[in-house]
């Protein structure tokens, strides 16, 4: 029973995912329609609860993040946001700019026939259940910066910490309802996607065009690390590839994990074996871990732009840049829980012209957790570039500073 249990929980979300994609393909290709609308209405009524539940994980997190992002070590904190936002912002742009060049290569007028022909195979569950959500997303972002500054700049001045320890209590109910109720039941929702789209014809389409987005995905992962600790390492005077090499146990535990919070013990003894100052090592990678999103934007960016092109829709730089600047920002409220990143984002697909809600957002969530392991390692594996950069800064210019 025991041995059960455990080979029971050893099935990471990746596979289960594509445990529900394949399960999903052949209830849409081999049986009998009503079993496909008996599987849809059940993913209709878990997105009515995952988009009653997203304004409120937005209120919570991003209230947290902020409440706790204002506080603590001035010009250290300023200078380590810094180079996070930095580095996210450059990491998504970049992503664009491949994406928006290969991808069409690809994702021909072919493909984009057979999605929009969808519509002449229609099916649907057999009865929704509208579940009104407390705020509206919008409302939500602006509550929660409110809530997160004043939190901030009051604390400890004009009120207690009574507010703070609500919402920080608040963030973790969220966060077992992430873990416990959103992420276990994912598979079912991602299942019931894919049988409605294999049943109207795109599925395949669809899945002709992800495995090449994949591949590119990885590859930008890849070639940011080396971009980012050749960098750190010239101006710092390190040696790139020791600090890389050194690098590896925070990048596999990272990928096991799939949460950066997760990797925090391992990605400090990384930074150790690259000579980070303990006191650095203490504040950089705990801080990065919720702010430091370039894996997860590289991923993010190049789904969202797969998917404007998929489906026909405007894909620009004009289109995509206000997405990726907000984004920086908003994956500031990710939990350290695997998929939190797009989850996080879900609210700011309109910004790039794509529903929250419906079969489109659906596919470029499960496109995404597909990948989330190696974001994830991405995430951790930066963070230790940065803490280089902020170890060099913190004794050439803050503890000098003090000394003198």
């Amino acid at each position: 029973m025991e041995e059960s249990k455990k080979s029971k929980k050893g099935l990471g979300l990746v596979p289960r995912l594509i445990i529900a994609i394949i399960i999903g393909i052949l209830i849409g290709m081999y049986c009998p329609s009503f079993v496909t609308s008996i599987l849809i209405t059940v993913s209709d009524l878990f997105k009515q609860f995952l988009m009653f539940i997203i304004p409120l994980m937005v209120v919570a997190f991003v209230t947290m993040g902020i409440a706790d992002l204002s506080q603590g070590a001035g010009k250290l904190l300023a200078f380590t946001a810094a180079i996070s936002y930095a580095s996210t912002l450059l990491a998504g742009s970049a992503s664009y700019v491949v994406a928006s060049t290969f991808f069409p290569s690809f994702v021909n007028e072919e493909v984009v026939a057979k999605v929009a022909s969808a519509s002449d195979k229609a099916i649907s569950g057999y009865f929704s259940l509208e579940i009104t959500p407390l705020l509206e997303t919008t409302a939500a972002v602006v509550l929660a910066f409110v809530l997160g500054v004043c939190i901030s700049t009051m604390r400890g001045k004009e009120i207690g910490d009574a507010l703070y320890n609500v919402f920080k209590e608040f963030s973790e109910i969220i966060t077992k309802v992430l873990g416990r109720v959103i992420i276990p039941l994912l598979p079912l929702y991602i299942c019931g996607t894919f049988a409605k789209m294999t049943y109207q014809g795109t599925t395949f389409a669809i899945m002709s065009v992800l495995w090449k987005v994949f591949v590119i995905v990885i590859l930008l992962h890849l070639i940011y690390l080396l971009a980012a600790f050749t960098f750190a390492g010239i101006l710092t005077k390190r040696n790139p590839l020791t600090m890389l090499k050194n690098q590896l146990p925070g990048y596999l535990t990272a990928i096991g994990t799939q949460s950066s919070a997760a990797t925090i013990p391992v990605n400090i003894k990384c930074a150790e074996s690259n000579g980070i100052s303990e006191e650095i090592r203490n504040f950089v990678i705990p801080l990065c871990a919720n702010i430091h999103m370039a894996g997860s934007m590289i991923t993010i960016t190049c789904c969202v732009t797969a998917t404007l092109l998929i489906y026909g829709m405007p894909h620009g730089f004009l289109t995509l840049f206000p997405f990726i600047c907000v984004l920086g920002v908003a994956l500031v409220a990710s939990p350290g829980a695997p998929g939190g990143s797009i989850f996080t984002a879900t609210p700011f697909f309109p910004i790039a012209g794509i529903p929250a809600v419906g079969d489109i957002a659906s596919l470029l969530q499960a496109m995404y957790i597909a990948q989330d392991s190696f974001g994830t390692a991405c995430n951790v594996s930066g963070d230790n570039a940065i803490s280089a950069l902020v170890d060099m800064y913190y004794h050439k210019y803050i503890k000098k500073d003090n000394k003198g």
